[in-house]
């Protein structure tokens, strides 16, 4: 009677354990969706200004037309990437335009002092500051979930739960390159 009851506390132990570990999985793996879902929303609100600062730069830049057709080019590539990477990739491609855009601006000084282009500029850096942020935080649910997938012993609910590492939303080239400063 002993054993027998030993065998079923230890049982229930067990099962306790693998109920708690699943749903500390669940609950990580759901903080990694919404911190994904925050990344999205500043990408789109990114992609809701590109086409008015595309816009307020026509009117005074038209001639540029290379820039402007690669950021929009980008902004509609971006919208299609339906993976994480492959969204990252693009984003920091995208990244790099907008920059050469602003950088239009002291060509031109009519467009430097358009507050309809100011005004974008502006936004856009707030949206970059957020998505910065959003991406900090989305990678770090990541490595928490990651970590919990592959610790002992809750890798053998996760695994057998079907629980995948998730990826990091990385910098791209573009972002790791050191920054040459020239000096006058």
């Amino acid at each position: 009677m002993n054993s027998t009851l030993l065998i079923a506390l230890s049982l229930l132990v067990l099962l306790a354990w693998a109920v708690v570990a699943f749903n500390r999985l669940v609950r990580l793996r759901n903080q990694v969706r919404t911190a994904w879902a925050d990344i999205d929303v500043q990408l789109a609100r990114r992609h809701d200004l590109v086409p008015a600062l595309v816009a307020a730069t026509k009117a005074y830049a038209g001639h540029e037309r290379a820039v402007l057709e690669a950021v929009t080019g980008l902004r509609a590539r971006a919208l299609a990437q339906d993976s994480r990477p492959g969204l990252a990739a693009v984003e920091d491609e995208l990244g790099q335009a907008l920059g050469r855009l602003f950088a239009l601006k002291e060509a031109y000084p009519d467009l430097r002092a358009s507050e309809n282009f100011l005004r974008l500029q502006q936004d856009l850096v707030e949206v970059e500051e957020h998505l910065q942020s959003a991406r900090r935080f989305y990678n770090g649910a990541v490595r928490e979930y990651n970590d919990a997938t592959q610790r002992v012993p809750d890798v053998l609910v996760a695994r057998l739960a079907g629980f995948r590492p998730e990826e990091f939303f990385e910098a791209g080239e573009a972002q790791r390159a050191a920054v040459r400063v020239e000096l006058p």
